[in-house]
């Protein structure tokens, strides 16, 4: 068991790092994909032998496919970097806000998972992870739901292109789950990160909502897939 390998990207910090870190404690070989160096270097000594610092910008093609080419196996694939370029209304957003998100937190996990499907499909347990927002939710903001008040159309570009996402992860999971793949989303509820203004001061603990990145990371075959997950396990709908 612990000859697994893992790949997370944004892993320096944040939940992203409290990922890499249980997962390295479980006894993975963690890959932590970050765009900065040194940032990485640091991170992945903090962690320990199990981590390796893989500079990987998910929104350049050249940095993913050169990333990719240094990993030749792959158990877990865990989509974490995501940006939320603004907390403002669609009638107070701009293209360039929505391009911002949408490169990120759709074509960047679409292009990562697609470049690293060679190295997981050498695994006999592929498992991905697709970080998500319980705020992408089309149930849960037209209705009463335990992460945030309906009606409230604030962030319009980060929570359309995790609504993106979601149906990204369905997709995919459905192609590939003939090849044993496990591919779920995730929200890990709003947590004492920079992803957020303001969140450090009201969010939760990251290292509680990686718990959630972990558990899928770790199902068995006959667990589930295409589905949508909050941090505690419990389903959330689309």
């Amino acid at each position: 068991m612990n000859d697994r390998t893992a790949l997370v990207t944004g892993a320096n910090k944040g939940i992203g790092r409290h990922i890499a870190g249980r997962l390295a404690a479980e006894g993975f070989t963690v890959y932590m994909g970050t765009r900065d160096a040194g940032r990485g270097r640091r991170a992945a000594e903090e962690i320990g032998d199990r981590a390796r610092p893989l500079v990987l910008d998910v929104t350049d093609p050249a940095s993913v496919a050169q990333a990719a080419a240094q990993v030749e196996d792959l158990d877990v694939l865990v989509n974490n970097a995501g940006i939320n370029p603004s907390l403002a209304p669609p009638t107070e957003s701009g293209a360039e806000e929505f391009r911002r998100a949408y490169e990120t937190n759709v074509i960047g996990v679409l292009e990562v998972t697609n470049a690293f499907l060679p190295a997981l499909r050498r695994s006999a347990h592929p498992r991905i992870v697709n970080v998500s927002s319980g705020t992408s939710s089309l149930t849960w903001s037209t209705r009463p739901n335990p992460q945030f008040t309906p009606g409230r159309p604030g962030s319009a570009a980060y929570r359309a292109s995790k609504s993106a996402l979601n149906l990204l992860t369905l997709l995919h999971a459905q192609q590939l789950a003939e090849d044993g793949f496990k591919v779920n989303a995730l929200a890990p509820g709003l947590r004492a990160t920079d992803l957020v203004p303001g969140a450090k001061a009201v969010g939760g603990d990251p290292a509680e909502g990686a718990e959630g990145a972990v558990r899928l990371a770790l199902l068995p075959d006959d667990g589930p897939t295409g589905q949508f997950f909050s941090w505690d396990g419990t389903p959330v709908p689309w």
